[in-house]
């Protein structure tokens, strides 16, 4: 523990030496003019207006080469007055084929639909933002830009855009009210990123030339726009948003009544200021949000399953991402749901909650989130150390704090606690399933150097509980190199036997983590069919506390990015884990591997896919080799076709054949999971999949249908079966009906 003590501070420490502030790029800076009257939104940029502010032209490829000019050359123009920020456009199409379209569904997939997107850092961070865009087809496309590059299409809000369609390009006007924005009133600059993508040419370019290998979202390659006025100050800015829901659903299996359900709540975001915001949200209701994907888990853990509420996912960063992956001190999916006397997770109905969020100043960035839950008998917690025996669950309260300061150009510090706190307790002690509280507090440094090459994460937490906290922590370093040709990432974590982080994500204790990710690509001339290609090597190495091994594996794969945006990749991967529990690798029920012992195996399987702009395209994944004691043999495989631009049909199978010997179990376990994405327009969508999981002994349908009646308004109804494979005998069925409406006050 102190040589990992020792090695995380000295990183730390190298890491602030190699830090430089950051460079603004000179050569692309672009004016945005104040106007006294507002922009006719029809599409045509050809009013005289825009005739009144620079354009950004002149773009640049990224892909399949850099630092060469677009064929489709793209121009953007930006104005605005008191109430709108106003963005015009040309896309130019010098070719006659059909642009490609996945679908009329907002938030789309930029890297499969002909786009236009405009990113913003208003706080001039370098770090966090606004994304917007819009396909050739005039669908919206708007999300919350952090770390640096990465973008998350779950924030909604309201703004307006139109897009006119000639035979050599697409025009488009966009206006975003600045009450739909956050931003520092008196800052005269943004930074600003400039993307095209251009499916139909294979094109993707940019304003401010990004190098290949990087991210095209990465403000450390932004440019500047630049305010000839300052920025209207921010006035009230209250939204209210209700709901009504209805609901019907039955137990067939269990031969019980039909439950009818009326229900009613709201949200409301106030803006607090023009950088912090207030959401507010009493008796929500989240019926709409789809299932999740069923899949076969023939690991020794708990499977991450993301979070799809809508309240949780704006500024997720802040309160989901400290640690990593497997060391999370809080997962969203722990407050509200639970698990019955059957082991299935159940919905604890959600009171009240309210969540502070934005910036505060250039520096300083600021989130805190509470929530209250209900009492319920027959439940026990998922995450959490639950008293054996009993299944009693108090009123829950669940809080964050999280505070964080820029430092050099684009990193940040941050300091957080994570609690939860049983309410009227003393009068439950006795029969209640948990403990009065559990808390976790924690540090975290998150690294992004200034040209885009060094990205890094570095934490230490602490559990504090009625329990043994002698050993309650957990820390880790990663440190990752990208340039165009090499990736170099390391990893190591540490977590004690007794950190007991109840509303977070944390699979694994008492263990040391060594982990390294490399990568080299080889890039051909243009023209060429193959763009890159290259080796990679992974790592990793797991010890307990004591440093005994349990886990070793090493992959060796070499992989190939086509031109026309086809991949493929092969390799082999050995493997060594020692049970520190009995274990089934079935998970079928039949006999378990004993605890202590160790295996060994080597696998070997290649991935691929083809070129996702045609309207046919397949994804597939093949392994074969060991497996514990036995062998195994897995297919995936999804073929999606595109019927453009009204939706697209996908069918997902994944087939394992587990063989181990006698007296453990055989397995061959099919996975089957059609699905239908229908948009009729921009506003109207059907969602329908069907999911067979033979490992579940479940078929599973989910139809959503939504209407989006007005700016982020929409009714939904859901409807929902599961059966019983062979028979198809139903299991539960359920029908939902809501209504939501977006209200400014």
């Amino acid at each position: 523990m102190k040589m990992v003590h020792n090695l995380f501070c000295i990183t730390i420490l190298v890491l602030l030496a190699l830090h430089s502030k950051a460079q603004i790029n000179k050569n692309y800076q672009l004016g945005a003019s104040k106007i006294t009257t507002a922009v006719k939104l029809d599409g045509s940029v050809n009013d005289e207006v825009w005739t009144k502010t620079s354009i950004a032209g002149n773009f640049i490829q990224n892909f399949p080469v850099d630092s060469v000019p677009a064929t489709s050359q793209t121009e953007v123009m930006f104005l605005f007055d008191d109430e709108h920020l106003y963005i015009g456009g040309v896309c130019r199409i010098p070719t006659v084929k059909k642009p490609v379209i996945q679908s009329l569904r907002r938030d789309f997939n930029a890297s499969l639909n002909e786009s236009v997107r405009i990113l913003f850092d208003p706080y001039d961070d370098h770090t966090n933002g606004f994304a917007f865009g819009l396909s050739s087809l005039g669908v919206q496309y708007e999300g919350l830009v952090t770390n640096g590059q990465s973008v998350s299409t779950d924030w909604d809000n309201k703004w307006y855009s139109e897009v006119v369609m000639y035979d050599d390009r697409w025009e488009f006007e966009i206006a975003i009210p600045f009450k739909t924005l956050r931003y520092n009133a008196d800052s005269e600059t943004w930074n600003i990123i400039l993307l095209r993508n251009d499916l139909t040419n294979n094109e993707r370019s940019t304003w401010a030339p990004v190098p290949q290998g990087y991210e095209t979202t990465s403000f450390a390659f932004s440019g500047k726009l630049v305010f000839d006025h300052p920025l209207p100050k921010p006035g009230l800015n209250i939204s209210l948003i209700p709901y009504l829901s209805a609901a019907a659903n039955k137990n067939h299996y269990e031969n019980g009544e039909t439950l009818s359900d009326f229900d009613a709540g709201f949200d409301a975001k106030v803006g607090v200021s023009a950088s912090l915001n207030l959401d507010l949200t009493v008796n929500p209701d989240f019926s709409q949000v789809e299932v999740d994907r069923q899949v076969t888990n023939l690991s020794r853990f708990e499977i991450y399953f993301p979070e799809r509420r809508q309240f949780f996912l704006e500024n997720q960063d802040m309160f989901g991402e400290g640690g990593f992956r497997e060391s999370r001190p809080f997962f969203s999916r722990r407050v509200g749901i639970a698990r019955d006397t059957a082991g299935n997770n159940v919905q604890i109905p959600i009171q009240f909650g309210a969540r502070l969020s934005g910036k505060i100043g250039k520096n300083w960035r600021i989130g805190m989130l509470s929530m209250n839950t209900k009492a319920e008998d027959g439940v026990q917690l998922t995450g959490a150390a639950n008293r054996e025996g009993t299944y009693w669950l108090p009123a829950q309260n669940y809080s964050v704090a999280v505070v964080q300061r820029k430092v050099f150009s684009r990193s940040n510090i941050g300091a957080f606690m994570v609690n939860r706190q049983a309410l009227d307790y003393e009068s439950n002690e006795d029969i209640s399933t948990t403990t009065q509280y559990n808390r976790v507090v924690g540090v975290d440094y998150n690294l992004f150097s200034a040209d885009g090459k060094w990205e890094g994460d570095f934490f230490y937490h602490r559990s504090i509980d009625e329990g043994n906290n002698n050993k309650a922590f957990s820390n880790g370093a990663f440190l990752m190199y990208n340039n165009t040709n090499l990736t170099v990432a390391f990893i190591g974590s540490s977590i004690g036997e007794d950190f007991n982080a109840e509303l977070g994500f944390v699979p694994r204790k008492d263990i040391i983590e060594l982990r390294t990710f490399d990568s080299y690509r080889f890039y051909t001339p243009a023209g060429a069919s193959v763009n890159n290609h290259g080796p990679g090597i992974d790592f990793g190495y797991i010890t307990d506390q004591g440093f005994n091994k349990t886990d070793l594996s090493y992959n060796i794969s070499y992989g190939i990015r086509f031109e026309n945006t086809a991949a493929l990749s092969f390799g082999s991967e050995y493997r060594y884990e020692k049970l520190r529990a009995t274990f089934d690798p079935t998970r079928t029920g039949g006999e378990e591997l004993p605890e202590g012992s160790g295996f060994s195996w080597r696998t070997y399987g290649a991935t691929f896919n083809t070129d996702t702009r045609r309207l046919f395209s397949v994804e597939g994944e093949a392994s074969f080799g060991g497996f514990y004691n036995g062998d195994r043999i897995n297919v995936f495989a999804q073929f999606n076709y595109r019927y453009q631009p009204f939706g697209s049909i996908a069918l997902l199978i994944d087939y394992n054949d587990i063989d181990l010997p006698a007296p453990f179990n055989d397995a061959q376990f099919w996975l089957i999971g059609p699905r239908i994405d229908l948009t009729f327009t921009d506003k109207l969508f059907l969602t329908t999949f069907v999911q067979y999981n033979e490992q579940q002994d479940n078929v599973n349908l989910n139809a959503r249908f939504q209407w989006r009646y007005k700016p982020v308004s929409d009714i939904f109804v859901v409807y929902t079966d599961n059966y019983f494979p062979g028979h198809f005998e139903v299991k539960s069925r359920a029908l939902v009906f809501k209504i939501t409406y977006w209200l400014n006050i």
